[in-house]
């Protein structure tokens, strides 16, 4: 099954794919012309956080005996949910487990002099004389002003599994390095969640910015395919708005246009049948007269020629009546006058003009139940669905009438228990003129017209019809219509 995505989802998934296949090649882009260091990867503050932590633990370290080094160690691992490592400036471990560093760790830890520039110093003994580099701490004297005395601090990735490492010299003199196994350094080193809320922001703000477009097209493509379906099913009445000045624009002008001539040619059409067969009606009411006058004055063997013809003439009215009766249906739905009206007396009047004796029709309509219609052009719908019903499925069951109130509205159906109609023929049997092939034909009798009547009686009181198969066997019509 295909998956059906609505076009607003639609197209703002492509948009957010477009932006990251751009972040993605503008990373790559950048990559490849500029050299970055992980240290612009730090959340603001981190550096100086890190800087107070390493000094709180040069500090506390320096304040207790060596034995409580390890559980001080611990205690900050477990605050911070990473591990802290101590080692003096010559790479050997003071506090921490014992591990052996990454070079790259380790290179940034052991400071190497400088080379002198110039002839080394004469040595002569005295401690006034040593090269700042190998005096004494206490007696080095201090860094120039503005510049720092420590190495620049530096977020390295570097081991076998690989881990984060941040370098601290502590105002003691030792080196606190932190060790964590992910680049966030569990809110130390990077903090995702503002990282979080930018890019659900960025996601919001494109989405409202967005969506105000993306409807208006959905909008328009929406009214255009409610608009297309309503004139499939025959409302050529129906307009779509076409105020916008785009290519959708253009198309709903073509809707209308469309549905204007439509309209034109199925008014005229319907206009002219009725024409016609009000024009048939007279020369073959003239026909019958002749006929039935031939009919009792010719001889014995020429009798069964005279009653096929009168036969044939009998069919020819029938057609020409269905015809008038469609025609009037057709044209007169723009002027039906809808009434409030109870439905059980309308039922029964055209149960009293169908039915004779021999046919078993149950109605189960309450009496207080008020519909808002047109009384003829329903009585003529009704009519039309007890005559196809008694034709093609009197003999096979009751046919039953009932009606219910539904949100507002309410369903009245027919339904007997006869064959029922092919599925893929359902939605066509309301067409003008359509006839089954298996069981519609001239000698079972119909033109193809009844369910066409009963479709435009019933829109003509602003209501629909729908055909469905019963189970086991049997059909089913109903009418919904406007309740009172």
């Amino acid at each position: 099954m295909k998956l059906r995505l609505p076009l607003l989802p639609h197209i703002l998934l492509w948009f957010f794919l477009n932006l990251a296949l751009l972040a993605v090649g503008f990373i790559l882009l950048v990559r490849s012309q500029f050299v970055f260091d992980r240290d612009f990867l730090l959340t603001a503050g981190a550096v100086e956080r890190l800087q107070t932590i390493g000094d709180e633990i040069a500090t506390e370290m320096s304040n207790r005996p060596l034995e409580q080094w390890k559980d001080l160690l611990d205690r900050y691992d477990n605050t911070y949910k990473v591990r802290f490592h101590v080692f003096s400036e010559e790479g050997r471990l003071l506090a921490g487990e014992p591990q052996r560093l990454p070079p790259e760790v380790h290179d940034r830890i052991v400071r190497r002099p400088s080379p002198p520039r110039g002839p080394p110093p004469e040595n002569t003994g005295e401690p006034g004389n040593l090269p700042p580099q190998d005096a004494p701490p206490e007696q080095r004297p201090p860094p120039p002003a503005g510049r720092s005395p420590s190495p620049p601090r530096l977020l390295i990735r570097a081991g076998n599994p690989s881990h984060y490492w941040f370098t601290v010299r502590a105002s003691t003199g030792v080196v606190v390095i932190v060790e964590s196994e992910t680049l966030t350094g569990s809110g130390l080193f990077l903090d995702l969640r503002p990282w979080l809320v930018a890019v659900f922001g960025a996601a919001i703000f494109s989405a409202l910015f967005w969506i105000p477009m993306v409807r208006g097209i959905t909008r328009s493509i929406a009214q255009m395919t409610q608009a297309t379906q309503q004139i499939a099913e025959g409302h050529f009445d129906v307009r779509v708005e076409a105020h916008r000045g785009d290519e959708l624009g253009t198309l709903s002008q073509a809707i209308n246009s469309m549905a204007q001539r439509l309209d034109g040619f199925v008014t005229g059409q319907k206009r002219f049948l009725g024409d016609i067969a009000h024009e048939l009606c007279s020369p073959l009411a003239r026909l019958r007269v002749a006929l039935g006058i031939l009919e009792e004055r010719v001889s014995g063997s020429q009798q069964p020629d005279v009653s096929r013809a009168a036969e044939q003439a009998d069919e020819i009215a029938a057609l020409v009546n269905e015809l008038l009766s469609f025609s009037k249906a057709s044209l007169g739905a723009a002027h039906a006058k809808l009434q409030q009206l109870p439905l059980r007396a309308l039922v029964d009047l055209a149960v009293r003009r169908e039915v004779t004796d021999g046919e078993q029709v149950e109605v189960k309509i309450a009496s207080d139940l008020r519909v808002e219609v047109e009384p003829e052009l329903l009585a003529r719908a009704l009519a039309n669905l007890l005559r196809n019903a008694i034709r093609y499925a009197g003999n096979a069951g009751p046919i039953t009438i009932t009606a219910e109130p539904r949100d507002g509205q309410v369903a009245l159906v027919v339904s007997d228990c006869g064959p029922g109609i092919p599925e893929p023929e359902l939605q066509r049997v309301f067409d003008p003129f359509y006839r089954l092939d298996a069981s519609r034909d001239r000698e079972t009798g119909g033109v193809g017209l009844g369910l066409a009547i009963v479709k435009t009686c019933v829109e003509a009181c602003q209501g629909t019809v729908v055909a469905a198969n019963r189970l086991p066997t049997g059909l089913q019509v109903t009418i919904t219509l406007r309740g009172a």
